[in-house]
């Protein structure tokens, strides 16, 4: 079995795909079973001003110390369980010290076996307004919808007030709800929840459209690829050429 590193960049994204990545070996393997797996966070309070300035290079320098760090602690390939860090990771620059699986390519290509033709994204505001969803989804003949903007500035809100610090409110997961039937409403099919900490407040049994987990797809790809199932991945970031 391959050896995977998480390169963190939320506390709570990290945590639970971590968790997932494990809990998928429990079921495969055995009792207690899982694939050696290294994880590595630097706190996001130090990425914070470069994300605001749009400075995404800095972030990608500080991710890749952390893929550094999970290269000299042994790991094989890494997986980074947070959906705006791709936007840094896919800045030019020098090869990550990892290969690693790319979140949105693992989305996009479970809603495109799924059939998917109009998925509704949710995430930061950074992913929301960026091209990260829109590219891969179209890469795969999907349409990408998001909320309108009072609604993506709630959806934002919610993740830096409350999901990061492990708060989960009611109040915002009918909100969340609400959002979710009116991407319903413009014709999506699915609902891409594409901020690795939306999934701890909404579950599939809450949510008026099927939930593409990109935390749980992406631990459960990384699964498949460290037990030896999938190749290992090759790109170790810079722009996507897939």
């Amino acid at each position: 079995m391959k050896h995977l590193g998480i390169l963190g960049h939320s506390a709570e994204g990290a945590a639970l795909c971590l968790r997932s990545f494990c809990r998928k070996g429990f079921a495969e393997l055995g009792p207690h079973e899982h694939p050696d797996v290294t994880l590595d966070l630097i706190a996001m309070a130090r990425s914070m001003p470069s994300w605001d300035a749009g400075d995404h290079d800095t972030v990608r320098g500080l991710l890749s110390a952390s893929a550094d760090r999970l290269a000299r602690a042994g790991a094989e390939f890494f997986i980074c369980p947070d959906n705006t860090a791709h936007m840094a990771l896919e800045r030019p620059g020098p090869d990550l010290a990892l290969p690693g699986l790319h979140i949105a390519d693992v989305v996009a290509d479970h809603a495109a076996r799924d059939g998917r033709k109009r998925v509704g994204v949710l995430g930061t505001r950074y992913t929301m307004d960026g091209p990260l969803y829109v590219e891969a989804f179209a890469r795969r003949g999907i349409e990408a919808e998001v909320p309108d903007p009072a609604d993506r500035r709630l959806v934002n809100d919610v993740i830096f007030d409350e999901l990061l610090n492990g708060v989960l409110d009611a109040r915002s997961r009918r909100a969340y709800v609400r959002i979710i039937e009116a991407l319903a409403a413009r014709g999506c099919d699915a609902v891409a929840l594409v901020c690795t900490e939306i999934p701890l407040l909404i579950t599939p049994d809450v949510s008026p459209l099927p939930t593409l987990d990109s935390t749980r797809l992406l631990a459960h790809a990384a699964f498949e690829t460290a037990a030896g199932r999938a190749p290992l991945p090759t790109w170790r970031g810079g722009p996507a050429d897939r």
